[in-house]
């Protein structure tokens, strides 16, 4: 197949997470496209390209985390901007993929709004998704677009790496995270342990089990996500009411719903690791909290894209 050579590599970006992109489009050097996203009277978005897209390869950075309905109506009609006014290529990078949650019908009458939503970017007219830690790597199937799915995993390894922690294990808070937990450890060398939840009866506590040796380690739960914090911070008392030494606790989306941060203040974990996929507001960093860019990782993967390169290397 003949690769198709682009006049320009540009940058946009809607309201969602302009933080990062700026700090994207400082790293790779690249000044940000001119686009304002407004509202009408009535409260309809409102986008206008101020500068030429004709042939260009274009990348929209655009988180689809709270307000979620808002920031995918922004995506979709800033693709729908572009493809209008000819651009080359359209890129959608999303660092969090929203609605990824219900991938699958679990009971009868569900909806599949990670498909809807692939869907729906598709039919605007994309040409290419980049996102991160998909809450489920099928829905990379979702889409008849290439789709560069990166990993936050190696990110939070080096963190922890650095941090020449004694004694570790790493725990999966659910049975949901056992791969991603195990693919930590082997990057750790180090055991693995597993939260085993179980409701013995309808409306009786759950019982929380370990599997796996906690007694006097230091415990790093992961997760690709930490919403209102329930699962992680019950795990974490688990953990430590079974001996553990200290837990840490870490997840690529900090979308912090919700009792959050109420959980998260009172609860026995002594620092929590999350990626910048998601803007979070001043008032919900807590000392606890450590935050790491995704910033340049984004960067030279758009850069790889642009010049035809592979995106692969990155994570292996």
């Amino acid at each position: 197949m003949k690769n198709i050579v682009y006049s320009e590599c540009k940058l946009f970006t809607g309201n969602s997470h302009r933080a990062l992109a700026e700090e994207i489009s400082k790293i790779m050097r690249i000044p940000m496209g001119k686009a304002e996203v407004n509202h009408f009277s009535d409260g309809e978005i409102s986008v206008t390209i101020g500068e030429t897209v004709r042939g260009c390869d274009c990348f929209i950075i655009q988180s689809t985390c709270a307000p979620v309905n808002e920031n995918l109506m922004e995506t979709l009609i800033l693709i729908d901007a572009m493809k209008r006014a000819s651009a080359g290529r359209i890129n959608v990078v999303l660092p969090y993929y929203g609605y990824a949650r219900q991938d699958r019908k679990a009971k009868a009458r569900d909806p599949i709004t990670a498909k809807l939503v692939a869907n729906l970017i598709q039919a605007a007219g994309a040409d290419r998704l980049v996102s991160m830690d998909l809450h489920a790597n099928q829905i990379q199937g979702y889409f008849d677009i290439p789709v560069d799915h990166l990993l936050g995993l190696p990110i939070l390894t080096k963190y922890f790496k650095e941090k020449n922690l004694e004694d570790i294990v790493v725990v999966s808070p659910d049975h949901g995270s056992v791969t991603r937990a195990r693919n930590m450890a082997q990057r750790l060398d180090a055991p693995i342990a597993i939260v085993d939840k179980r409701r013995p009866e309808p409306n009786k506590s759950e019982i929380m089990n370990i599997i796996g040796d906690i007694n006097g380690k230091n415990c790093i739960l992961l997760d690709d996500m930490i919403d209102t914090a329930g699962t992680i911070c019950n795990a974490a008392s688990a953990l430590m009411e079974l001996g553990a030494k200290s837990v840490y606790a870490c997840a690529t989306h900090g979308v912090l719903s919700g009792p959050a941060m109420e959980r998260l203040e009172k609860s026995p974990i002594k620092e929590l690791v999350l990626l910048n996929t998601v803007p979070i507001a001043d008032e919900k960093k807590i000392d606890k909290m450590t935050f790491i860019s995704v910033g340049p990782i984004f960067s030279e993967v758009i850069t790889r894209i642009y010049q035809g390169g592979s995106v692969s290397p990155l994570f292996d």
